[in-house]
């Protein structure tokens, strides 16, 4: 259903990625000090991930599946596009939370291996792993990591936006 809509409003995609990115930055700077928050934050944005991976489809695999392939996202490769998308605000939130953006972004990366190595292997899933998804996840990861960097370099204490004086 979901896939459906993304396909028949292509043009949306990329906007619905900036609007993310919008989110996850006013949300991080605005918890800046709230650690906690940040990682309630990123564990709530984890379930689409699993929701959108890990769910049985219902369908039962009788072979492992992986299809290898590396395409890179264009504005019109909606599923290229939303994969980007799915790890974008887990990886930005951990990165806030822990001050370590190179770190969570590898966390990241190492998440959509498992879960591409699960969708291999476990077959009662009804999943095909694809390294195109892990590539583009991996990509959402970094652009997590780079938000993550800049919200927290935009509130940290001491930095004061300049005034105008009359």
């Amino acid at each position: 259903m979901i896939t459906n809509f993304l396909l028949d409003h292509a043009a949306l995609v990329p906007v619905a990625i900036l609007l993310v990115a919008l989110v996850c930055a006013v949300l991080g700077h605005l918890f800046a000090r709230r650690p906690r928050i940040l990682w309630a934050l990123a564990g709530v944005s984890l379930v689409p991930v699993f929701a959108l991976t890990l769910v049985p489809t219902g369908r039962t695999i009788d072979e492992i599946v992986c299809t290898v392939q590396f395409s890179l996202p264009t504005l019109g490769s909606v599923e290229l596009l939303a994969n980007v998308a799915l790890f974008l605000p887990p990886v930005c939130f951990a990165a806030l939370a822990s001050r370590r953006p190179v770190t969570m972004f590898a966390a990241g990366s190492a998440l959509s291996a498992v879960i591409e190595t699960l969708q291999a292997f476990v077959p009662a899933i009804g999943r095909a792993c694809d390294t195109n998804d892990w590539m583009m996840n991996t990509i959402g990861a970094i652009f997590g990591a780079l938000l993550a960097a800049g919200t927290a370099r935009l509130a940290q204490p001491g930095r004061s936006t300049r005034t105008m004086s009359s």
